[in-house]
């Protein structure tokens, strides 16, 4: 599973939303959602829980990846060898995200929230440069991994394997004798 297709997964999974207002049903493209009564809780997929939300009917009751999350997750990886590669939030790539550009959003219209950005976009990148220098590491390795690949991400495992079968063939083609 490639980025967009995870991306794609993410966006159609299932979130709780509260109803900030009530309104009567809504339809589009086709289908029906609503009535939505203020303060109870429903379950839609997340691209339409987040057009609602923009609309001001419902809020997303969704993990969301805030920095002080980041900061731990940024801590664990670099605390660890490159043998060794941490779980991550399930989600965690879109999560990232959308986090990056929510900040960057506001930043726009809060030159203070520059400096937070600057901040999670340096975390996010140091976090994808560790994790990459693993799973190339971890690719370019023989043997027994199955205990480190159920850590990787469906983005990750993606690459993993990419970096593998390369890896694999140009060995193969190096070592050949005729």
């Amino acid at each position: 599973m490639n980025i967009r297709d995870a991306d794609f997964m993410f966006e159609n999974r299932v979130v709780r939303v509260a109803a900030d207002r009530d309104s009567p049903e809504i339809e589009l493209a086709g289908f029906k959602v609503g009535p939505f009564e203020k303060g109870k809780e429903y379950e839609l997929r997340l691209w339409l829980a987040r057009e609602l939300e923009k609309a001001g009917i419902v809020h997303v009751r969704d993990e969301v990846l805030e920095p002080s999350g980041l900061r731990k997750i940024h801590w664990t990886e670099r605390i660890q060898t490159v043998s060794r590669i941490s779980s991550l939030p399930k989600g965690f790539y879109p999560r990232l995200r959308r986090l990056l550009s929510d900040l960057k959003e506001s930043s726009r219209r809060d030159p203070e929230r520059i400096r937070e950005y600057e901040l999670v976009r340096r975390l996010s990148q140091d976090i994808v440069d560790c994790r990459l220098k693993k799973i190339v590491s971890l690719a370019s390795t023989l043997g027994q991994k199955d205990h480190l690949l159920k850590n990787l991400t469906v983005e990750e495992m993606d690459l993993y394997e990419k970096l593998n079968r390369t890896i694999s063939e140009w060995r193969s083609e190096i070592l050949k004798v005729e």
